[in-house]
């Protein structure tokens, strides 16, 4: 990489010191984040909808004093508190001692990246469980999610979903959870004011990306999918000012969105070329113990179960310096056997439901290990896309501040106003916010 780089700016160019100094900010591109959801309780959430509804019913059935025990109530959560239903969830608002009312249906949800599990949405449950990222999610929202940096972390920056995301980081640094639009209806884009036109006018046009879809928040987000780089602070990007490059990791963050977003809005479900697709060669038992590698067979091993083929590339997949498909599999071979995440034996609700090995999560891990191992099957394309930014010139801070995208005002960094939304507020009351 070279030690120098010059950043094009609007007022004629400047030299940055280092390479990173053209780099801009994830934060100043997409302003407005919300922090990780917090549950307060294990129980509330899990990869099995049919625990989370027996400990449900479990917890309203249960006497007043045992009630208080099993909820595991915490300061900001207890069975006597009072608040305002999820926005787009129909759960009751009287307080939980008085009147927990039906279970609601639990809501799938990225739990970290590449792990769909369930919650149970109710916010009498959830210690801070954020209304203003399920007042925007919808059909046509997707979630960027950054990973949390660890050192020496060589994994991706951030990953994109269309659930709502929890913002779980293997990392143990939890990320930011950055929604692509600020407003229901896929209306607003969270980015910088002003970015979309500046990047149109500096790649588009003559000689620059002919296609009418290059500069859409959706495009946007797809470039900083493949293109950001994971840092302690945050993600940085870096922006191309040349049209083709741009175009190209355009090209490729949509296919890491189709990927990660595993055929939502549309698209088509990522799927292996025949003879590649793995398959279950032996069931996986009910509760199994721990999850190897066969390198030379190309499989998946727990106890008498086996999964082939598994490119080795999946095996690897890392985030936040954890293997995907291990942890994946550890949270699920716990819950089977009626443990907590830690291995230890689970207390009160968390040790409800235990059903051993269902079979929906068998067919769920073959669709992980092809979500990641096509996209380590981009590779190549990502490298070479990092070696065209390494060595062409980019759109650095100075242009952005020159051009006046930055700094982004204050009130692109809060929610944006619903006013004329209603909802259920606590006891039954509703407001308009």
């Amino acid at each position: 990489m070279a030690a120098r780089r010059t950043a094009t700016a609007g007022s004629g160019g400047d030299t940055e010191s280092s390479p990173l100094d053209a780099f801009v900010p994830l934060d100043e591109l997409m302003p407005w984040s919300v922090r990780p959801l917090r549950t307060g309780r294990a129980w509330v959430s899990g990869p099995d909808p049919v625990a989370l509804r027996a400990r449900w019913e479990r917890l309203a059935g249960a006497e007043a004093t045992e009630r208080e025990r099993l909820f595991a109530p915490t300061r900001s959560r207890t069975p006597h508190t009072s608040v305002a239903a999820l926005p787009g969830q129909s759960t009751g608002t009287a307080r939980f001692a008085r009147d927990p009312g039906p279970c609601p249906g639990p809501v799938r949800i990225l739990h970290g990246p590449y792990d769909e599990q369930w919650l149970l949405p109710d916010h009498r449950l959830i210690d801070a469980a954020r209304p203003e990222l399920w007042r925007v999610a919808d059909g046509q929202q997707l979630f960027a999610v950054e990973h949390g940096s660890a050192p020496e972390d060589t994994g991706p920056a951030l990953s994109v979903t269309a659930l709502l995301p929890d913002g779980h980081s293997p990392a143990g640094r939890p990320g930011r959870i950055r929604p692509l639009h600020r407003r229901p209806g896929g209306t607003e884009p969270n980015l910088a004011p002003g970015l979309l036109d500046l990047l149109r006018g500096r790649l588009g046009g003559s000689g620059g990306v002919a296609e009418p879809d290059a500069f859409t928040p959706e495009a946007v987000l797809a470039w900083i999918l493949a293109a950001a780089r994971p840092s302690a602070t945050g993600p940085l990007v870096p922006l191309p000012a040349d049209g083709a490059v741009w175009s190209r990791g355009v090209a490729l963050g949509r296919e890491l969105l189709r990927l990660q977003s595993r055929g939502a809005r549309g698209g088509e479900r990522p799927r292996l070329p025949g003879g590649r697709r793995p398959y279950v060669r032996a069931a996986l038992p009910a509760r199994p113990a721990e999850l190897s590698y066969d390198a030379g067979a190309e499989a998946l091993i727990a106890g008498d179960g086996r999964i082939s083929p598994v490119p080795a590339g999946a095996w690897e997949f890392t985030v936040g310096g954890v293997r995907v498909l291990e942890l994946w599999f550890g949270r699920r071979a716990a819950a089977a056997a009626g443990r907590g995440p830690d291995g230890a034996a689970a207390d009160g609700l968390d040790a409800v439901g235990a059903r051993d090995w269902p079979r929906e999560w068998t067919s769920e891990l073959l669709e992980l290990i092809t979500v990641l191992a096509l996209l380590d099957g981009t590779a190549a394309a990502r490298q070479e896309l990092r070696a065209a930014l390494e060595t062409g010139p980019l759109i650095g801070p100075a242009e952005l501040r020159a051009a006046g995208v930055l700094p982004v005002p204050a009130s692109a960094r809060r929610p944006a106003s619903v006013l004329g939304h209603q909802e259920e507020g606590p006891e039954g009351q509703f407001a308009l916010l």
